[in-house]
């Protein structure tokens, strides 16, 4: 996979991953509380869908292009995500401008980015926000070094390139760092699927440190040229309510985008 998302905003994977993170952060908006928001590798931030990078794969058709014509009546992080992209019109949001525009004042976005190109582009984008702090630097050291956040609320989105062929090796080991720091975080890993075996051997490397509660979001498409056709993200200490509203958004977009499952792989009595 090309590391620039710009080859692959707005397809199948960006969808559930968007709209996971903004049912997340609707739940933390419960509270009056403040919290923090830490995205390990931001990218720039947004990206235009008529771009020469988007362009040479199309893959947006085969995501956010099959949901245009959705009903009105829609569970609210599927809803709030539809909104966020109309209002971009061709210009797609990234994880942290979605991230930047769903907080409140009190909440505090740190955004992380490694390629110099991207983080420039990703300063821009993010400079209307008070509250969103941009970084140049190694997302997965980064990220572990901030936890935990003042506020001891939060989530951490770690969405890695893969361009690496011990990738999966070097996610678990942030993880399981940041997770020793901030126990009590919400995780929310994206992964691609090119092999089940590495994905297995992952997530059963990640709940053997001690963690209780975790939900797998996972996505299947049929292929249509696309070089990635299986994602998921792994959601550790998933808020209340997040399988639910997981299973009733899968019910929306698989009969168009794909076979969207959820699937608890630990939980707490």
């Amino acid at each position: 996979m090309n590391y620039r998302h710009g080859y692959h905003a707005g397809n199948f994977a960006d969808v559930v991953k968007h709209v996971a993170l903004i049912q997340i952060l609707q739940y933390l908006k419960n509270k009056d509380t403040a919290f923090a928001v830490i995205d390990s590798h931001a990218g720039r931030g947004a990206y235009d869908l008529t771009g020469t990078e988007a362009g040479k794969t199309g893959e947006a058709r085969n995501g956010v292009g099959r949901l245009a014509d959705l009903p009105g009546d829609l569970p609210e992080a599927l809803a709030i995500y539809l909104a966020l992209v109309k209002e971009g019109g061709v210009v797609y949001p990234g994880s942290p401008l979605i991230a930047a525009n769903l907080l409140r004042p009190q909440d505090r976005l740190t955004a992380i980015e490694k390629h110099p190109e991207e983080f420039a582009a990703l300063e821009t984008v993010l400079s209307p926000f008070r509250n969103a702090a941009v970084e140049n630097g190694d997302g997965y050291r980064r990220a572990v070094k901030l936890l935990p956040p003042p506020s001891r609320r939060g989530l951490v989105l770690i969405d890695p390139p893969f361009e690496a062929t011990d990738e999966f090796e070097t996610l678990g080991r942030a993880v399981r760092e940041g997770y020793r720091k901030f126990a009590t975080g919400i995780y929310l890993i994206w992964y691609p699927i090119k092999s089940q075996s590495d994905v297995d051997a992952f997530t059963g490397e990640i709940l053997a440190g001690g963690i209780t509660k975790a939900v797998r979001v996972e996505i299947a498409i049929t292929p249509d040229g696309e070089k990635l056709s299986r994602a998921g993200l792994l959601v550790i200490n998933p808020p209340y309510g997040f399988d639910t509203a997981m299973y009733a958004i899968a019910a929306i977009l698989s009969p168009r985008l794909g076979q969207l499952t959820v699937t608890w792989m630990a939980r707490a009595e």
